[in-house]
């Protein structure tokens, strides 16, 4: 009976070719869509399962109210530490404290590459459960171990054992190779780590480390904690709360810093706090994009439904013989049912087709590593249920409605197929085009925010400005020869050292004090320690006093504020005002304007410029407008290269830099895009068929017209003015929805777009123009065709 049933169907579908066309090349898309968005949830769903310990390990994180606002931080003083392996122990097998990961120079021999990685303490990789290929995990216990990446180790070694050789790290000591790990997956927080050194060696040697060990205010370094069995996370944080306000002073409590859990299973993607609470994070894009994959592979099945309930009247003879000759209601709706399930499984060979050859693109444009997982059970089952679903999601209707037709009406010429008829496919058209306008809406608005957050004024001048991060103290120990050299190459302008990059803020600091400032006021400032020549270098704009000069002694302790600041302090007279950071006085002598160096899409955080001497990791180089851009990276590399031979040459265009902050965005607007453009063509797609079928329906009505004199722009209208009438009602419907959810969306930037009318407008007309195009080929040419053909056609 099956074999029957889909011999039946696919002798349908090859009768009935472009019906069969429209439907399964609708289906193909909608499916490709889902399946695409289904492999990007899956591997955001799968981010860092690589650990064995996945369930298990937490991130502890730092919570201080200042200023009335409760700010959520990684980073936690060393103490802390301390206090987790005295006082909390019971409640972790395993804790491991690490410093930020970070680019660092690694030589091994005349090779020299620039790898991100950390300190951590033994622990980090039985944590982390490091697959190793060679070595040991535990091999972190001995001072100058490392363990490395396979990549690295391709990287540095090439085809060569790396076990037991020898390295250098940031131009200061070897290290012995004692462990190689294969490299984490893309969707790992730690795919970026290339190598992993004892925490021993960055305490004994980094400078200050006395008193950070026992500052409970100095907050540098990452914490990382795996439960013993049988802890739940939530009441392991309750318990560590309190741990630093145990130990800090009455100053220090005025923050009042909390200690909390973050499991590993919500750093990828619940990672936003706000005020303290959880505020989600990329677990929305999920959401969303898990909307639209629905909603575009619904829009595919309307379309089934549309045209397949359209053409009943050319089946209800089929039907009501079927029924004569002893045909169940039960066995039409199978027979039914196979259609769809064959034009399914064929759409769905084409759709994984199309995912296969579109895959390497939508990675690239994604940033994903995504691999279609042919030999995993779980790709097959899925893959199964998604096509029996989506073939009866979509046959359901057809299925249940053609079988109900009564056989007498039916062989008598008796099937009503007016309004009541009609009124389903023109709900159904409704909600294709409210779906598709809505994602349109959404796509405009969403690149509207990009660009306005790209024009900010960011308080600086990015054109030419290359930032070189050093690594090392070589530049830093040679830096007024570096900059001669520089200055005198003629291939810049102007060069300064900087503690931070322009695109982001390194120190904070809420030690700041001054006269006037309100009691039990806690305050957190950024902190960017400068040359003399740095105000100049990036291009600052001065808005009161002076800059940094060489011409006065006491600039040593001065400092620049910029327009935050002075709004934060509620200083009315900041010139001349005097800052307590720390233990130091400082002046102010000057104001400068807002610069943007964090998100573009927040406000500016209040900033202190100072002059400092220590040691500092960023060259900033206003490159000569003069000269071309290649030759003038060649010398700098040359200059760079006489002083720090060691280290890599790593520099980044400040504007390309600032440009990534919209990434996220970008991507989440270029996706949403190719989205709503194959929903709109999956809705344009159903209407072109839904006009011919009703030109076909009509074409004795159109002969008519047209021997009584109706002309061809009537005729026209006359097929098209329907279309626009549903099109009209989901513009109703999609506009006020998008704009209510647009603006919501718009909400959780402070710094955002306004929404002109325009692009509400401007969407329903362009809206409109394409159903008119595609509707208006079948109805041009139904009423060119001569009307004594379609008399005797009808």
């Amino acid at each position: 009976m099956l074999k029957n049933y889909l011999k039946i169907a696919w002798r349908y579908l090859l009768k009935n070719k472009a019906h069969s066309f429209i439907n399964i090349a609708g289906l193909s898309a909608g499916m490709t869509v889902a399946m695409l968005i289904g492999l990007w949830i899956r591997d955001e769903w799968d981010f860092d399962r690589v650990h064995t310990n996945y369930n298990s390990i937490a991130q502890v994180l730092q919570q201080r109210r200042i200023n009335g606002r409760v700010e959520t931080s990684e980073a936690v003083p060393i103490p802390l530490n301390t206090a987790l392996h005295t006082e909390y122990k019971p409640y972790f097998s395993r804790i491991a404290m690490a410093t930020m990961v970070w680019p660092h120079a690694i030589a091994a021999g005349e090779q020299v590459v620039d790898a991100p990685g950390h300190f951590i303490e033994p622990d980090g990789p039985d944590l982390f459960s490091l697959d190793m290929i060679a070595g040991r995990r535990d091999a972190l216990k001995e001072p100058n171990a490392i363990l490395i990446a396979a990549s690295l180790a391709k990287a540095l070694y090439g085809n060569q054992v790396a076990l037991g050789q020898t390295l250098q790290l940031d131009n200061k000591n070897s290290f012995k190779v004692a462990g190689v790990y294969k490299d984490l997956p893309a969707n790992s927080t730690f795919h970026k780590v290339t190598f992993m050194a004892p925490w021993a060696y960055f305490q004994a040697a980094e400078q200050g480390m006395d008193r950070s060990l026992h500052d409970w205010g100095d907050n540098f370094v990452l914490e990382f904690v795996q439960l013993a069995p049988g802890m739940d996370a939530a009441c392991v944080s309750a318990r560590i709360r309190d741990v630093k306000l145990k130990h800090v002073n009455r100053e220090g409590a005025m923050y009042e810093p909390a200690m909390i859990l973050q499991p590993m299973a919500n750093w990828h993607l619940y990672s936003q706090f706000r005020d303290g609470r959880n505020a989600g994070g990329r677990i929305q894009y999920v959401w969303l994009f898990g909307i639209i994959g629905a909603f575009v592979l619904l829009l595919a099945c309307i379309n089934f439904m549309n045209l397949s309930t359209a053409r009943s009247a050319k089946r209800a003879k089929e039907v009501g013989l079927r029924k004569t000759v002893g045909s169940l209601r039960g066995q039409l709706v199978v027979q039914f049912y196979s259609e769809s399930v064959l034009m399914a499984l064929l759409a769905f060979v084409i759709a994984l087709l199309a995912v296969v050859l579109l895959l390497p693109s939508f990675n690239l444009l994604a940033d994903k590593e995504i691999a279609m997982p042919w030999s995993r059970p779980w790709f097959w089952v899925s893959s199964a249920a998604f096509t029996i679903g989506t073939a009866l999601l979509a046959g359901s209707y057809p299925a249940l409605f053609l079988s109900s037709f009564q056989p007498l009406k039916v062989l008598k010429g008796n099937v009503y197929m007016g309004r009541q008829g009609a009124l389903p496919r023109k709900v159904l058209v409704v909600v294709q085009f409210t779906v598709s306008v809505l994602l349109i809406i959404g796509t405009l608005i969403v690149f509207r925010q990009i660009r306005f957050a790209k024009n900010r004024p960011v308080g600086y001048d990015r054109e030419g400005l290359v930032s070189v991060f050093t690594g090392t103290m070589d530049i830093h120990n040679h830096f007024e020869a570096v900059k001669a050299d520089l200055l005198r190459s003629g291939m810049v302008t102007a060069v300064a050292q900087s503690s931070s990059p322009l695109t982001g803020v390194n120190n904070n600091s809420g030690d700041v004090h001054w006269e006037g400032m309100p009691a039990g006021f806690s305050g957190d400032f950024g902190i960017v320690r400068v040359t003399m020549d740095y105000p100049q270098t990036v291009g600052m704009r001065l808005l009161q006093g002076r800059s940094f000069s060489n011409a006065y002694a006491t600039d040593s302790m001065a400092v620049l504020l910029n327009e935050r600041a002075v709004q934060y302090m509620g200083l009315e007279h900041p010139l001349g005002a005097v800052l307590k950071l720390g233990r130091q006085e400082l002046h102010v002598i000057g104001i400068v304007k807002d610069m943007v160096m964090e998100s573009p899409y927040e406000p500016v955080k209040q900033t202190i410029f100072r002059v400092g001497k220590a040691e500092f990791d960023f060259l900033n180089l206003r490159i000569n407008p003069h000269v071309n851009m290649h030759d003038a990276l060649t010398q700098i590399e040359a200059v760079y290269k006489t002083y720090s031979p060691a280290t890599p040459f790593t520099y980044r265009f400040v504007d390309v830099e600032y440009g990534r902050k919209f990434i996220n965005e970008e991507r989440v607007g270029n996706l949403a895009g190719i989205f709503a453009a194959l929903a709109v063509f999956i809705s344009c797609l159903g209407l072109f068929g839904m006009a011919a079928f009703m030109a076909e329906q009509r074409i004795r009505e159109i002969g008519i017209r047209k021997v009584m004199g109706a002309s061809v722009t009537g005729l026209w209208a006359l097929l098209s003015r329907e279309f626009v009438w549903l099109v009209g009602i989901a513009l109703l419907i999609a506009i006020p929805a998008g704009y209510v959810g647009m603006n919501k969306w718009l909400s959780h930037f402070p710094y955002h777009t306004p929404t002109p009318w325009w692009i509400y407008a401007g969407t329903g007309f362009g809206a409109l123009l394409l159903t008119l195009l595609t509707v208006s080929y079948q109805g041009i040419r139904a009423a060119l065709a001569n009307p004594v053909k379609n008399l005797r056609a009808a």
